[in-house]
């Protein structure tokens, strides 16, 4: 098997999931943080704010390349500030976690197999 390696759009986009794999990982700390609260029953604060101030341009990052897993950050950004029960708030928030990270990895392996380059042996 050929060597390969991943043309400028491939790189553009890897370094976007990157982006937003870090940034999913702010979120996951949060989600969990409010989990604690939850947990001990103390109120959960200001914490769903904090989930959405940081998805928010977390959406508009993926919203160019890749809209459904920008569908999908749209869609925990709605249930973070749903009302309602805190503990059915928490597991779908910890579900759409889950499921983000999931579709921000099988992208990342999409774009490595839809833009790899073979690399041309000199000599």
């Amino acid at each position: 098997m050929p060597a390969t390696k991943l043309d400028s759009a491939g790189m553009m986009k890897l370094k976007t999931l990157g982006e937003a794999a870090l940034t999913l990982q702010k979120i996951h700390a949060l989600v969990e943080r409010m989990a604690v609260e939850v947990k001990a029953q103390r109120p959960v604060g200001m914490m769903p704010q904090q989930i959405k101030r940081v998805a928010t341009p977390l959406q508009g990052q993926l919203k160019g390349q890749f809209s459904l897993v920008a569908d999908q950050v749209a869609q925990l950004i709605l249930v973070a500030g749903r009302g309602g029960s805190d503990q059915v708030r928490l597991r779908s928030l910890r579900e759409l976690v889950a499921q983000l990270r999931t579709m921000v990895e099988i992208a990342e392996a999409k774009v490595r197999e839809q833009h790899a380059v073979p690399i041309e042996n000199i000599g």
